[in-house]
């Protein structure tokens, strides 16, 4: 076990009045008498540990009360940790040697009460496309050491294509992984689909990377099709659709307008593909107001679903 391990431990037997020596950690963990004197040293000088020997029992105590080593008596942080865990393990990151570690470390840290927090948490995403650790891996490399990387990238109509991107930022949006990247093909700025790359490889070229437009990109336009807003689309929601869109923010832009019978959301949009679906999800309960170009376009696809159903 590692030094750290040894030390929880310890303090654990201290708290509890068990009066721990060096000859404990020696037993315990199989370490070196010295190796054990320097572990109580570091609790004591580095860790600030009120640390005594009790001549009549052989062993430590602690001569104030309420000492807590790092994370033992933050439930919060615990708590969040844990949360990083199972969110990465639910978005598809689990074969990632640093989840791994996490999740390793966060059950040899915590001590044993804390460590039930792992598992009291349940975290589900729906529709979550798995990521090749690989493809991952390479792209956060190629984040960290502002590397160029190689891939061949298949689009929603299953072309391929390969590609040289600089690699600016990994976003997830609603579960899925996405890289925000240079492409040096297009020469502009795109949104690539982690779970679409294959054949991935780091190149040796660094490159210098212009954050400043980054954000703005990411933050213009609802959903994940991104760029400049083409329009701004208002829609109607009554009844329980109402209460539920009254407490979501759809967009950091949004305006949200109370009516008599529900309330009317206003998003900027530059493709209106996701917009429509989302609207879908409500019903007769979501009616788009403007521009008349969606309205169109959830005409036609009410329709066809009609069609589907024996509708006229």
């Amino acid at each position: 076990m590692s030094k750290t391990e040894r030390i929880y431990e310890f303090h654990r037997r201290v708290c509890g009045g068990l009066f721990p020596n060096a000859r404990d950690i020696v037993e315990q963990f199989e370490v070196s008498s010295a190796t054990a004197h320097r572990d109580i040293d570091y609790l004591r000088d580095r860790l600030l540990a009120p640390l005594a020997f009790d001549r009549k029992r052989n062993g430590y105590y602690y001569e104030e009360d309420g000492f807590r080593l790092p994370f033992e008596e933050t439930p919060r942080i615990v708590f969040f940790l844990a949360m990083l865990e199972k969110m990465a393990e639910e978005a598809g990151l689990a074969g990632l040697p640093e989840v791994e570690r996490l999740r390793n470390g966060l059950g040899r840290l915590l001590m044993k009460d804390h460590g039930r927090l792992l598992d009291r948490i349940y975290c589900e995403w729906v529709e979550v496309d798995a990521v090749a650790p690989e493809v991952m891996d390479t792209l956060l490399v190629g984040l960290l050491e502002d590397r160029g990387v190689c891939i061949t990238y298949q689009d929603p109509k299953g072309r391929r294509t390969e590609r040289v991107i600089e690699p600016l930022k990994l976003v997830n949006y609603q579960g899925r992984w996405y890289i925000l990247a240079f492409c040096r093909l297009r020469r502009a700025m795109r949104l690539f689909h982690t779970a679409r790359m294959t054949g991935v490889r780091l190149l040796d070229q660094r490159f210098s990377p212009d954050l400043s437009q980054c954000d703005r990109y990411l933050e213009e336009s609802f959903g994940i099709f991104k760029g400049e807003p083409r329009h701004w689309a208002q829609i109607a929601f009554t009844g329980e659709a109402a209460r539920v869109v009254r407490c979501q923010r759809w967009h950091r832009r949004q305006e949200m307008e109370e009516t008599e019978d529900g309330v009317v959301l206003t998003v900027p949009v530059a493709d209106f593909t996701e917009l429509i679906m989302k609207v879908l999800q409500f019903g007769s309960r979501a009616r788009v107001i403007t521009p008349p170009e969606l309205r169109e376009a959830m005409a036609r696809e009410i329709q066809a679903m009609a069609a589907l159903y024996g509708g006229e």
